[in-house]
């Protein structure tokens, strides 16, 4: 009787063929719409994400506003991360998302800081004593965090008094940075941008009372070109998982 012998492939070998075999057919990338504040989080979300789904994330980050312009002109964003929770639902009303798929990930914090030591005292007294040539702040127009910064500004009757020293970024990373570089001597920033761990991680801050401001409640929400993306849909279950919320609050943000 003959028998035809089978090539003979080593376990391992065969595991691994067919681990690359599911991974090609799995794995995807997801095209993603982050807010400038969430950029440090979300960097840290993706490695994980990539490690337990497969799939790759692929961030841009900038202002909310700006984000709006460019999904509603065609940009390929699958899925947006925004500073605000009006922008997603705006989208979600104009038909160009996902049914359903809008929640919050985050509630951000604001914060005044000085990239130097002492300068902040940890209350508003810096700010008050406008002692100060620059202040830096978010475009309020497109940057949420810019906005609740007039709004905290408008709260302790300092609009007028510190109009002529403001200095505008685009978003609150250009906010960050005209402090960070010396530019402004303090600045309206998002407390993610200097908070690691527990503390703020540089500089000297003011954690603004969330009563001062309206709530930065930052939604995500895919975005049509994602609806029919495995990656789009993992990422946003992901973000609700313990993982990623343990990373989210560990810079400062509330759930």
């Amino acid at each position: 009787m003959n028998v035809r012998a089978r090539p003979f492939i080593p376990a391992a070998l065969a595991v691994l063929i067919g681990c690359t075999a599911f991974t090609s057919v799995q794995a995807d990338e997801v095209q993603v719409a982050v807010a400038a504040n969430f950029t440090a989080p979300i960097q840290a979300i993706a490695s994980d994400f990539e490690k337990d789904t497969g799939h790759k994330l692929i961030a841009a980050y900038g202002a909310t506003g700006q984000f709006y312009t460019q999904i509603k002109n065609g940009a390929p964003f699958e899925v947006f991360l925004a500073a605000d929770d009006t922008t997603p639902e705006r989208l979600e009303t104009e038909g160009d998302t996902v049914p359903g798929s809008r929640f919050t990930y985050a509630i951000g914090t604001l914060a005044l800081w000085s990239a130097k030591e002492g300068y902040i005292d940890g209350t508003d007294k810096a700010l008050l004593a406008n002692q100060y040539t620059h202040l830096s702040i978010a475009n309020p127009k497109a940057a949420p965090y810019g906005l609740a910064a007039t709004q905290v500004l408008a709260k302790l009757d300092l609009t007028d008094k510190v109009k002529n020293k403001i200095v505008e970024g685009q978003n609150i990373t250009q906010a960050y940075q005209f402090v960070s570089t010396g530019n402004a001597e303090l600045g309206f920033v998002a407390l993610s941008q200097i908070y690691k761990n527990g503390k703020v991680s540089d500089g000297s801050a003011w954690i603004v009372p969330e009563a001062m401001h309206d709530p930065i409640r930052q939604d995500a929400v895919i975005l049509k070109k994602g609806e029919n993306n495995p990656a789009a849909k993992a990422l946003a279950d992901y973000l609700k998982g313990p993982k990623a919320t343990a990373i989210i609050k560990s810079y400062g943000y509330h759930l």
